[in-house]
């Protein structure tokens, strides 16, 4: 790991004497970021300030900033003091990575030999605590130019932290570094099913529910969710599943009467038990790319998508059982509460938020729905720019935050009422979805984790977009 550079040392410095100020605050809420979008795939975290504007060049509200070599959209995930990260480092000098809308499916043409890296910091500094080498060799597969070789977000219980490669495999660690166990999954190739030489690699992101690592692996050929042992690796079930490859996260959800991972899909978005992957309903007709990953409140299940299809938003019951696809003209049944065909999005999760549901496309147009009734409370364009967006949005204290991939953060108040209320550049690419802990936020930029916060969340909201 390269040397920090002076103006990350003074990052640093700042940082303690603003993360002493920020952690004293709240009301004791749970500060864990355990896996990809937080707590149960919210994407929300309470209990704290956080921060409207900050400015990387000047250091304002920026705590510290760490690089991290080598590619990777796998975003942070914290437990405690300790934050997460993981890499892919080219043989190359200067990988590819190119961002924005466009339509080239070519995959990058890199055979050198790259290192698959799991980092731990200090969540208060920024200082590395511990890293390991995960595995060493050539790609099994190739990479979209927008994509890397490290795109799964670890997962943690506090006790294990679960790292997924791919077809570089399944590994679990200790929070102290300690290899517990690993797994050989074979060939996970997440390549676009029309055009099979269009290998973008593996997207989707291990989860942790009681004391299972749940796998979902949409990818050309033998597609399956499975269970594994947090404690051993010991696979405890496989489900195949028929359906083409997609990127998107399972979410596990708890209710009363059963406990169920939740996942999306093409031809099969819906829920499995999670005791013995038996499935428990399904539901056809999405985008044939799906990544974005199932959001559960309200009493319902949130599912999005785009490309290829209607690019729909299905809001269904936690209690749906069967088949419960809609039949043209329908947009609701017995166990669909609402749906809205053209709305869905691509690569962002949708948020929930209150009583609002916010999808927002890669193009920057987010629309805000009723949660419950699915009525459309406003939709407007984010960015000023042309810039895709990727990473998911996060919500803390009132406020909303959209990263475009240029690094713009785009902070926009909850409720009915659209407002920006300010623009803040982290001065990187950005692809990655930020974690929330005690009022800071974490962005994984091209080549940092930055760590952003500090009291004063003052900012003169900008002329709306």
């Amino acid at each position: 790991m390269r040397a920090p550079k002076p103006i990350d040392r003074v990052f640093l410095i700042l940082g303690t004497l603003l993360m002493t100020a920020v952690t004293v605050q709240g009301d004791g809420t749970d500060t864990n970021w355990p896996s990809f979008r937080g707590p149960q795939a919210t994407g929300v975290a309470e209990g704290y300030a956080t921060p409207t504007s900050w400015d990387v060049p000047s250091g304002e509200n920026i705590l510290w900033r760490t690089p991290i070599p080598g590619l990777g959209h796998s975003c942070p995930v914290v437990w405690g003091d300790r934050l997460f990260v993981t890499t892919a480092i080219s043989g190359e000098d200067d990988p590819m990575l190119k961002v924005g809308l466009y339509g080239d499916i070519t995959p990058v043409e890199d055979d050198s030999e790259h290192t698959w890296k799991v980092f731990a910091l200090d969540k208060r500094t920024g200082e590395l605590v511990w890293d390991q080498v995960v595995f060493r060799g050539v790609p099994k597969v190739k990479r979209h130019m927008k994509s890397t070789h490290a795109n799964s977000t670890p997962a943690t219980d506090g006790k294990h932290l679960v790292v997924m490669f791919g077809s570089e495999g399944l590994y679990c660690y200790s929070l102290d570094g300690r290899l517990l166990w690993k797994k050989d999954l074979g060939t996970l190739d997440s390549a676009f099913y029309r055009a099979k030489t269009a290998q973008w690699a593996f997207g989707s992101s291990p989860v942790i529910h009681d004391g299972r690592v749940i796998i979902q692996a949409d990818v050309i050929g033998d597609s399956f969710l499975a269970a594994f042992a947090v404690e051993d690796g010991k696979e405890l079930w496989r489900t195949p599943r028929e359906d083409v490859p997609s990127w998107g996260t399972p979410t596990v959800h708890a209710g009363s009467d059963r406990v169920q991972v939740l996942v999306n899909g093409y031809r099969h978005m819906g829920g499995y038990d999670l005791a013995t992957g038996k499935e428990l309903w399904r539901l056809a007709g999405g985008g044939d790319i799906p990544v974005p990953t199932p959001v559960v409140g309200q009493g319902l299940v949130y599912f999005a998508s785009a490309h290829g299809g209607p690019a729909p938003v299905f809001a269904v019951g936690l209690g749906a059982k069967d088949d419960v696809s809609l039949v043209y003209p329908q947009t609701a049944n017995d166990f669909v509460a609402w749906s809205d065909n053209g709305a869905g999005a691509y690569m962002q999760t949708p948020l929930l938020y209150g009583d609002y549901l916010y999808v927002c496309t890669d193009s920057s147009i987010l629309k805000c729905y009723d949660a419950k009734t699915g009525e459309q409370v406003y939709k407007r364009r984010i960015a000023r720019s042309n810039g895709g967006m990727t990473a998911s949005p996060v919500a803390a204290d009132g406020k909303l935050y959209f990263t475009s991939e240029d690094g713009t953060v785009h902070v926009v108040q909850a409720g009915a009422e659209f407002s920006v209320l300010a623009r803040n550049d982290l001065d990187e690419i950005t692809m990655a979805t930020p974690a929330i802990s005690a009022g800071v936020l974490y962005f994984r930029t091209r080549g940092h984790v930055v760590a952003v916060g500090g009291a004063s969340n003052e900012a003169s909201p900008p002329s709306a977009p």
